[in-house]
């Protein structure tokens, strides 16, 4: 029977919510977890799909092991996000923000909100996460704002906030700053442009070499490095900015690389961060060039009217014809380009006045508590990384030029100009009474999002909340947002928690990539919808597939062009999850006796075996889990289920509960089958909750997704049995293996012999005699090493050997001519292989890899040739 998962999956959740299972039991120990918030505007994508099911599954399993296990859930406001969808929702009626206005637009964009915000939360549910849904968040929930303007101005009064006038990262798109990690990185190819600049006196030129010729209409002086003597003796003279027709000085900088370019350095210090420090050492004059939408500025006078109003590429273009024969030569040049994390754009650096935080007396507490290991970064890899960047941080621009976020609450007076954070709104200046004015942009998002961990438990009020689920335990994240979120929650954990990490563990998962290791995203059109999966296959195989695939921190490669191939491994285990338990459950009475209560001494060598497997494996996947190797969990259940218990066990004791009369079978086999449901639980929670539910004994309240997590017994393990049922199982493989090498029919019976040596005992496969002749489809067994004429042989485990009589049973000259004809072909390929390989000229002459490549060969062609040789003495082949 095929498992359809459509009509379990949506009931079995319903149960779940009325029945409470997802709220934290009062009397137990907290566990915590905090769900990285996804936009309020999302769409559950795959990257979503598999963070929260690496969550759930650590959620399940440690609400199994008897903690109060809280999963709190929220959305995130996100600022720049949600502000260009509503933009783009207004272009669409032929309408910009400025059009409304700053009140209009943000009621229009909580409307949205209003609408859509619960849309991601109700696909979670779909896939299964067991959130904590009477604590869901908002980051503008009015408690979390409180929360917000309470951080901003304990960090003003502290003197860790200030208003700074630099060059900081713009986007031209979204009209706002950037902080330095959402001006990503990205590598690009671009040119370099040599470019003449004539000294006044007339006496020559020096070159310039910049990639964004564009911005020399804002410079303000040539900077060379005082120890290069190329450039030492025009240091105090003056050149004229082409285009611009400005004059400018030779300065000399330390800064200046020698071995790029020139080594003459234009100097523009409005669109530079590095050229704004050697003009703030230099006095320079800083003229921005351009306007907050990247276009050269029509109101400047340096910009000529050829270039007015230009967008900055199409400046770029027009200025390398504009320059003539003063460009001197243009190469290709690989570098890399900032581009703003939201909208892709390429950011401008501009000078502007911004709000920044001072971040090196936040980043040293949290570097002492990992130093003492009061948390840790899995995989070990990220550490080094994390380690850098704080050691280097620079102070954070948390404000953004948007309307829809926490707005910056700071005012001025409009009298006396006195200038305050607060709490509340004032209505009047507290120095003079006069009018004041708010500053007009918002905070970042992510000022709001780096209090998530004790924000969203009631601070700063002294909830019980807070006392009892702060700090958390586990983070579960991606590395884009190790620095973004992360490391600002740490930061602001350790400074307003009274010096507590927020989190003891944080856990780096992989990316999710496509099959040519591209990440999966919307612009690419290479991802996955979870849904499409979920209506397909159910929630279990689509969580199944991430969890499989997903090694402790390792990229996940699916395949968006087929689903079929690529998630069918999830749906068919549940398959044959769910016809095993058919036939378990068609085998159970009504009552099944307590494992406990079953007498050892009657048990089989079958029996005790599975009993010491279900051990080896509650230990290796509670171990896995607790390792977040998840991966590994699920791949060990999957072993035990389909193999152990499927293929082995089920088969072995057929006969036996065939007869109706086996009490210790059916309990073994309703221990086994209980352990591994809920052993898989926190991995595929419908289809095991819906298998758990029919086993004998259950009441109506019962519910596997709060039934203990099994502990291991040591009294049934049994390393005897593990070793000669081992045994057992190789000498039925090599007898199936012996049938297929040999084309033997399915149907057609075999003799065989085994010949027990070492430590294996006759007396283990007599007892699983029985087994041995049903699975390997045996006419007779002996174990007395008789001769059974012509045959085939195998040896296995410490030198007992199986041999299968062949004789009668195929056409034994035949296989022999086929055999002979087969080792004439290879002995010839042999030989060819040999003299190319003896022949010095060809090992001269030949790359190292390509003879090394032969060389392998000819051992495995060696090696098949023994093979085959054995065979034809086997068959006393002449």
């Amino acid at each position: 029977m095929a498992y359809d998962p459509r009509p379990v999956e949506r009931a079995i959740y319903t149960r779940w919510l009325d029945a409470g299972v997802f709220q934290p039991r009062p009397d137990r120990e907290p566990y915590v977890i905090v769900i990285p918030p996804p936009n309020v505007t999302d769409i559950l994508h795959v990257g979503h799909a598999l963070n929260n099911t690496i969550q759930d599954v650590m959620i399940r399993f440690e609400r199994m092991r008897g903690r109060a296990a809280e999963w709190l859930p929220g959305t995130d406001h996100a600022g720049i996000a949600t502000q260009n969808v509503m933009e783009k929702r207004l272009a669409a009626e032929g309408k910009t923000r400025f059009d409304l206005g700053r009140e209009e637009f943000v009621k229009r964009t909580w409307d949205y909100v209003r609408k859509t915000g619960s849309t991601i939360i109700e696909q979670l549910k779909i896939i299964g996460c067991s959130c904590d849904w009477n604590r869901q968040r908002f980051t503008f929930d009015p408690e979390y704002v409180a929360a917000v303007r309470e951080v901003f101005v304990r960090l003003w009064e502290q003197g860790l906030i200030y208003r700074g006038h630099r060059v900081i990262h713009w986007c031209p798109h979204c009209l706002t700053a950037l902080s330095d990690e959402e001006a990503e990185h990205h590598e690009a190819d671009g040119n370099l442009y040599y470019i003449q600049y004539p000294l006044v006196d007339g006496t020559g030129y020096i070159t310039v070499a910049t990639t964004r010729p564009e911005t020399m209409l804002g410079d303000t002086a040539v900077a060379v490095n005082p120890e290069d003597s190329r450039g030492r003796p025009y240091i105090g003279k003056q050149v004229t900015v082409p285009i611009a027709n400005v004059q400018i000085p030779v300065i000399a900088d330390e800064s200046v690389e020698k071995d790029f370019g020139t080594g003459f350095v234009k100097v523009t210090p409005a669109h530079d961060a590095n050229d704004f420090e050697i003009g703030r050492r230099h006095k320079l004059d800083m003229p921005l060039v351009m306007t907050e939408d990247g276009r050269m500025d029509p109101n400047s006078p340096r910009v000529p009217e050829p270039l007015k109003g230009l967008d900055r590429f199409e400046a770029r273009k027009k200025i390398v014809k504009l320059l003539g024969p003063l460009l001197v030569k243009t190469e290709p040049h690989h570098h890399s380009v900032r581009r703003c994390y939201r909208c892709d754009t390429v950011v401008e650096p501009r000078l502007s006045d911004q709000w920044f935080v001072k971040m090196k007396p936040l980043a040293e507490p949290v570097m002492r508590g990992y130093e003492k290991t009061e948390f840790t970064i899995v995989p070990d890899r990220w550490r080094a990384t994390f380690e850098n960047w704080m050691d280097n941080i620079r102070d954070w621009n948390i404000s953004r030029q948007l309307w829809w976020g926490h707005r910056v609450p700071v005012f001025t007076c409009t009298k006396c100009k006195h200038q305050w954070a607060d709490r509340v709104d004032p209505t009047a200046c507290p120095k003079c009474g006069g009018a004041v004015v708010q500053d007009p942009d918002v905070l970042d998002t992510w000022f709001s999002s780096w209090l998530w961990p004790f924000a969203t438990f009631g601070w700063p009020q002294d909830t019980p909340d807070l006392r009892r689920f702060y700090p958390g335990h586990t983070l579960v994240t991606a590395p884009e947002i190790l620095f973004f979120w992360v490391a600002r929650m740490l930061m602001s954990g350790y400074h307003f928690m009274g010096n507590r990490t927020p989190f003891r563990t944080v856990y780096l998962h992989g990316t999710v990539r496509d099959t040519k290791h591209r990440k999966m995203s919307k612009s690419l059109g290479n991802g996955i919808d979870p849904l499409d999966v979920v209506k397909l296959y159910g929630a279990d195989a689509l969580r199944w597939t991430l969890i499989a695939g997903s090694s402790l921190g390792a990229d996940v490669i699916l395949d968006p062009n087929d689903l079929e191939t690529t998630f069918a491994p999830g749906r068919n285990f549940a398959n044959k999850l769910w016809n095993i338990g058919q036939f378990v459950l068609g085998q159970l009475p009504k009552t099944v006796p307590a494992i406990a209560a079953v007498d050892r001494r009657t048990l089989t060598l079958a029996d005790r075996w599975i009993l010491s497997r279900a051990q080896a494996m509650i230990r290796e996947t509670t171990s896995s889990l607790e390792q977040f190797r998840l991966d590994e969990a699920a791949k060990r259940c999957y072993e035990f289920a389909w193999n152990e218990l499927a293929d082995w066990y089920v088969e072995a004791v057929k006969p036996r509960l065939s007869t109706g009369a086996a009490p210790e079978a059916t309990a073994i086999l309703a221990y086994a089958f209980d352990a591994i449901l809920r052993l898989l639980h926190p991995v595929v929670p419908f289809i095991t909750e819906e298998l758990w539910q029919k086993l004998p004994g259950r009441q109506a309240d019962d519910l596997l997704a709060v039934a203990p997590w099994p502990a291991a017994r040591t009294e049934f393990d049994d390393p005897v049995a593990d070793r000669e049922f081992s045994r057992v199982k190789t000498a039925i493989e090599q007898i199936r293996s012996i049938r297929a090498e040999y084309r033997v029919a399915p149907k057609t019976r075999l003799r065989a012999t085994i010949v027990a040596r070492g430590n294996d005992r006759p007396a283990m496969f007599d007892g699983e005699r029985e087994t041995i002749v049903r699975l390997a489809q045996l006419e007779s067994l002996a174990l007395d090493g008789g001769s059974q004429g012509v045959g085939a042989h195998a040896v296995f485990g410490d030198g007992s050997e199986v041999i299968v009589a062949l004789e009668g049973t195929i056409d034994v000259q035949q296989e022999c001519r086929r055999l002979s004809d087969e080792l004439g072909r290879l002995d010839q390929q042999l030989t060819t292989l040999a003299a190319r390989l003896t022949n010095e000229s060809f090992v001269a002459r030949a790359p190292q890899d390509v003879v090394a490549r032969e060389r392998e060969k000819e051992k495995a062609w060696r090696d098949q040739r023994t093979v085959l040789a054995g065979k034809l003495k086997s068959l006393g082949c002449s």
